[in-house]
């Protein structure tokens, strides 16, 4: 099932901020994103989440999407497709991929 079907409700989102570099382009603030998403999935899920891991030099682009690896408690691992919203880095959480395997355990 889905992040949608297990909430009831939109999709999680998330503010992330941004971070210029060097050679003009915009990435996504890594520790920033894993953190909130970290704190957000925790608070959905009702499930404790040791970390989130996503990819570092992610471009700011409207629409992109990127994976993330979620660890939960008791050593299970969830992978959460996230697409970039809009210019300003803000996110959401569009698929976790996962669950259904923990519902048949």
């Amino acid at each position: 099932m889905s992040i949608v079907g297990r909430l009831g409700a939109p999709l999680v989102l998330v503010a992330a901020a941004a971070t210029v570099v060097g050679c003009g382009g915009t990435v996504i603030d890594g520790a920033k994103a894993e953190d909130q998403l970290r704190a957000s999935l925790a608070k959905s899920l009702n499930e404790k989440v040791s970390s989130v891991d996503c990819p570092s030099g992610q471009e700011v682009e409207a629409g992109a999407t990127f994976t993330c690896t979620v660890n939960l408690a008791g050593g299970k691992t969830d992978t959460a497709t996230v697409r970039i919203r809009n210019k300003d880095a803000d996110i959401s959480i569009i698929h976790l991929q996962g669950e259904v395997t923990r519902a048949n355990e």
